[in-house]
């Protein structure tokens, strides 16, 4: 792991406890006249602390199982932009091209290849031709 992302776990560890803190803090302390937390603000304090870390616990664990789904959805998205982008820019270039080279283009190799039997024979079919 690099040191960027230990220190966005650290930032989201840090920010996750300070609210938590703040929570309980809000919730389970009433007395500010003593030093020390009574009896009821502890077991308030320890109760509210260990429902959001369960819960903190669970939000994790659902999260873990949904990433990769949303993740190789993700990745289907942007391969499917990626060829519709590729065929967009064909259809581009073959545009660009004009009709002259798009026929050669869309022409078959044989097509180029081999001149056809009729114009060997200034128009007449080989085949039709008696002997």
């Amino acid at each position: 792991m690099d040191h960027g992302q230990q220190l966005r776990n650290l930032r989201d560890f840090l920010l996750v406890y300070n609210r938590m803190t703040e929570i309980c803090f809000q919730r389970c302390t009433s007395n500010f006249n003593y030093r020390n937390l009574t009896m009821d603000e502890e077991r308030c304090v320890d109760s509210c602390a260990g429902k959001l870390i369960r819960s903190n616990h669970r939000m994790m664990g659902t999260y873990v199982q949904l990433m990769p789904r949303m993740m190789q959805r993700r990745m289907d998205e942007i391969e499917r932009k990626a060829a519709e982008n590729a065929k967009a820019a064909e259809a581009a270039a073959a545009a660009s091209l004009g009709p002259e080279t798009s026929a050669t283009a869309t022409a078959t190799p044989l097509e180029l290849q081999s001149p056809s039997p009729q114009s060997e024979t200034g128009g007449v079919n080989i085949s039709q031709t008696e002997t």
